[in-house]
């Protein structure tokens, strides 16, 4: 029994320091991305979301990836000017947009590549979305009309050009890396049982 407990002890630790591992791996590379050039918006967040996502069968775990990352980063670059409630619910809109992703984990299990830039390019889409809606209903910088709405839209299309493309190729990366270390950590658990088979 004892020997049994300890194995148990001894995987539980193992599987426990693996999930930290992939966790700090994503919000490093994700504060490093953010920091990198956070004007073009290329940045790792919804990539990171979304790979967490997969990996982390626990949804606190895996929102708090994205929620790291942007708390970490955010202390080196500019803030978002929260001087009062609107301030402050637009900081809650850019966090939300940011790690939603994370409920498209379940798709991206399945594999298929489709379905990874699927969630990436969606990932982009509801962000310019929401975070572009807030901005013209909580600031004056455009009229509060429908033609003040398409007109924040239209100026914001620059700064979203390049996201799509970076979101796709970081959540590419994050994905390829996670399934292959998988790969690599199941291959080397058959490697004794098959020594143990032999003998």
């Amino acid at each position: 029994m004892d020997s049994v407990a300890r194995r148990l002890q001894a995987a539980v630790k193992t599987g426990f320091a693996k999930r930290a591992a992939v966790w700090f791996v994503l919000v490093a590379v994700s504060v490093v991305g953010r920091l990198w050039q956070p004007a073009w918006n290329v940045t790792p967040l919804a990539g990171a979301a979304i790979a967490s996502g997969a990996a982390f069968s626990n949804p606190a775990v895996a929102v708090s990836v994205p929620l790291a990352a942007l708390a970490v980063s955010n202390l080196a670059l500019p803030g978002y000017g929260v001087h009062d409630w609107k301030g402050l619910v637009m900081v809650a809109v850019i966090a939300l947009a940011f790690s939603w992703p994370v409920l498209l984990g379940g798709l991206v299990r399945r594999r298929r590549v489709a379905a990874v830039v699927g969630g990436a390019l969606a990932s982009s889409l509801v962000f310019y979305l929401a975070t572009n809606f807030a901005h013209w209903l909580l600031t004056n910088d455009y009229p509060h009309t429908t033609e003040g709405l398409l007109a924040c839209y239209v100026a914001a299309l620059p700064f979203f050009r390049w996201m799509p493309v970076g979101d796709v190729a970081w959540t590419l990366a994050f994905v390829g890396g996670l399934f292959a270390c998988r790969g690599a950590a199941d291959a080397a658990e058959r490697i004794p049982q098959r020594t143990a088979a032999a003998a």
